[in-house]
């Protein structure tokens, strides 16, 4: 089963320790975050499980939130995830089209992982850049006005940094 390290738990118990007694279940954001890191970049059923047991909370009250939030994987992701907007602003400038060329171009569906563990692609709802579209969010960072130029770049880019940290 997943623990987390004691420098993990720590920060989870001061996270708790934010909110009133029998009020710990508004940790379950960050807390979701934290375990999500640590294990493997999803959540898996055991991991939600551990996380309610930390949080006195049942099970069902993680696995709602979790299931709510696209900001949380539930099965195990690629190294790299793309995550599309694919709302309004994003839609009329082509987003649409740079969600299929990244599918053709990696043979992948979004929700879906390349065999080879790199690549996911996930559709978002507004990451808040529509001046910016087309754009993803490619881990805690932005790629703006996105073209199928700039996409094979990003590939590109990430396969590099695959094989330098391998």
């Amino acid at each position: 089963m997943n623990k987390f390290s004691e420098e993990k738990l720590a920060k989870v118990k001061e996270i708790i320790s934010h909110y009133p007694e029998g009020k710990q279940k508004s940790a379950l954001l960050p807390v979701l975050h934290i375990a999500q890191d640590s294990f493997g970049g999803w959540l898996s059923a055991e991991t939600m499980d551990y996380v309610a047991e930390l949080l006195q909370i049942t099970p069902i009250e993680v696995y709602e939130v979790a299931t709510f939030y696209s900001m949380y994987n539930l099965k195990p992701v690629g190294k790299y995830m793309f995550e599309v907007c694919q709302t309004g602003p994003c839609m009329l400038n082509g987003s649409d089209n740079i969600i299929a060329y990244i599918g053709e171009k990696l043979g992948i569906k979004p929700g879906e992982t390349t065999a080879d563990g790199l690549f996911t692609l996930k559709t978002a709802e507004c990451l808040g850049a529509c001046g910016y579209a087309p754009m993803m969010q490619l881990g805690k960072h932005y790629r703006e006005h996105l073209t199928k130029e700039k996409v094979d770049s990003i590939i590109e880019e990430c396969r590099k940094n695959a094989e330098a940290n391998n």
